[in-house]
Order: C-alpha cells, then sequence, then structure tokens
C-alpha cells in the first residue's frame, strides 16, 4: 500500500488528473494500494475539500475501493471521525489512524480517540509514529486497542524493530505492518503482512519486488536488492522525506512537484544525496 506523494502544480494547486494517472500507474506496477492523505501527501496543509476529493479521485482510479486506506487524523477525535465516516462513504476499504497529535493523549485518552472513529464502522489501521505525534502506542496499548475492537492492524514508524515480537505475544491477532521504509527486510522477517510504503512512488517496481521477497523470506532475492535500495529508503524516516520523494518522483519521471510551505525545496548537500542515490538506482535498472 503506497502512501502516496500528491502531484502539486507550480501554482501549488492539486494537480487531480497527475494523481489519478499516478494511483493507477502504481497499481498496474505492482503495488496493491495507496494511502492518500498521509503525511506523505501533504495532508496538514490542504483545504477540507481538497481533501475530500483526493480520496474520492483515489477510489476511482484504483478501481476499487477495497484498495485505498485513507488517513482520517485530526486535531479532534470528532473531525477524525468525520474523515472516516467520508472515506466510508466513498468506498473506502480501510483507514489509517494517528492518535491524539495536538497534546500527549495518555492510554485512557488513546483509547477513547479510537473507540470514537471506530463508530465510522470501516476498519481502523492504527499508526504508531512517536517521533511525529509524541504519543507512543507501545506494544501493551496496541494490545488493549485491538482487545476494545478498535483496531485491525498497526503501521509500525517506531524503528525499533523488536517490537514486532511484542505486539505477537500481546495481540496475535494484529496484523503488523512495515511503517518505515528503511526497516523493511527487519520487519518482514519478524510476521509483517503489509507494508505501508512511501519509495514505491518513484520506484514501484523494484519496491514491489523487494516487499514480496522479504514476507517470502526469499533472502537470497531481497537482501541484495535491499543494499541497493537502502540509501533510498531511510529518506523516509527522515525530516525532508516528502521532499525527497518527490524529488525522486521527478527525477525518476514521475509527476512529483513541488511541495506546499512551510516545507521547502531541498537544496544543497541534502538534495545532491536524495539525487545522486536516485540516479544510481536508476542507472543500475532499478524501476
Amino acid at each position: 500500500m503506497v502512501a502516496t506523494a500528491l502531484p502539486l502544480r507550480e501554482d501549488l494547486s492539486v494537480d487531480y488528473d497527475a494523481y489519478a494517472e499516478h494511483v493507477s500507474w502504481l497499481i498496474a506496477n505492482g503495488c496493491d494500494g495507496v494511502v492518500p492523505n498521509g503525511s506523505l501527501g501533504e495532508y496538514q496543509t490542504l483545504t477540507a475539500e481538497e481533501r475530500a476529493k483526493v480520496v474520492t479521485t483515489a477510489v476511482e482510479a484504483a478501481g476499487d475501493g477495497s484498495r485505498v486506506m485513507p488517513g482520517v487524523a485530526a486535531y479532534g477525535s470528532a473531525e477524525s471521525r468525520r474523515w472516516a465516516e467520508q472515506a466510508a462513504e466513498a468506498g473506502c476499504g480501510s483507514v489509517l489512524l494517528l492518535p491524539p497529535n495536538a497534546y500527549r493523549a495518555d492510554a485512557a485518552a488513546v483509547r477513547a480517540h479510537y473507540t470514537e472513529v471506530a463508530q465510522a464502522g470501516v476498519p481502523i489501521v492504527a499508526y504508531n509514529n512517536p517521533i511525529d505525534t509524541k504519543v507512543d502506542l507501545v506494544p501493551s496499548l496496541l494490545a488493549q486497542l485491538h482487545a476494545d475492537g478498535s483496531i485491525v492492524a498497526v503501521k509500525e514508524f517506531s524503528g525499533d524493530v523488536r517490537r514486532a515480537y511484542e505486539i505477537a505475544e500481546l495481540a496475535p491477532g494484529l496484523d503488523l505492518l512495515i511503517g518505515a521504509d528503511d526497516v523493511l527486510l527487519e520487519l518482514a522477517l519478524a510476521g509483517a503482512v503489509g507494508w505501508i510504503a512511501g519509495y514505491p512512488n518513484a520506484l514501484p517496481k523494484a519496491s514491489s519486488e523487494l516487499y514480496r521477497a522479504a514476507v517470502a523470506k526469499d533472502l537470497a532475492t531481497a537482501l541484495p536488492l535491499y543494499k541497493q535500495l537502502h540509501s533510498l529508503l531511510r529518506w523516509d524516516s527522515k525530516t525532508e522525506f516528502v521532499q525527497a520523494i518527490k524529488l525522486s518522483m521527478d527525477i525518476a519521471g514521475r509527476p512529483g512537484g513541488p511541495v506546499r510551505a512551510p516545507r521547502a525545496a531541498l537544496t544543497g548537500e541534502i538534495e545532491a544525496a536524495v539525487r545522486a542515490a536516485t540516479e544510481k538506482a536508476l542507472a543500475e535498472g532499478l524501476r
């Protein structure tokens, strides 16, 4: 499932036609579906109208709502529930939900948040990103959320691959999804059953091959490819991940485009590093 970047025109308006084409292209090139309105999709900078249209555009382009998992994060639980309801109305198969991110919520508040949004009736994938939200969905809390009936899976972005084993012990029915590109192999070997991915936006075929080899425990295929791609994959976990992936898309001939403020285009050493890693991957035949 690709956390889709959102193509913007030079005037920073959303290019919905380019986005629809990108969604179709990702699925045609080996990806199972898309995750619009995540951080990579710059959802925080979108108007309500833009955000809703991104979802309906993705569903139409994917041709099957089960392939679409919109991000429904918001400052308030009621607003997240409304976005989940909009996703359900659009025919989406699931939604991706951060914990409360307006303040450092305790476990009770986190459970209430997920219970509220679950009332929308669409399956929820929890998104654990303690780096940005300052709320850590530790394995014991994930087990509580699963027992509550609020979540069916977790996108794990803590970077701590050891958690995979504790999650499996405490909540064996909870699906583990790889949440950061640069720990893909480690989490796949630990039992992850999915990947919410960033770099397939630029290199879907190579990324899909890597993922499928990793979950099949085919190290002969996965490990060399992982090493080839890792200089790019690690940008998914850096502050500049949106700009980096959009730059790689532009270099690979995909519709990335500019970013909205407060983000700014990459310059200097960071731009050079992303450009060099992308050009190297393309020169090696990775697509």
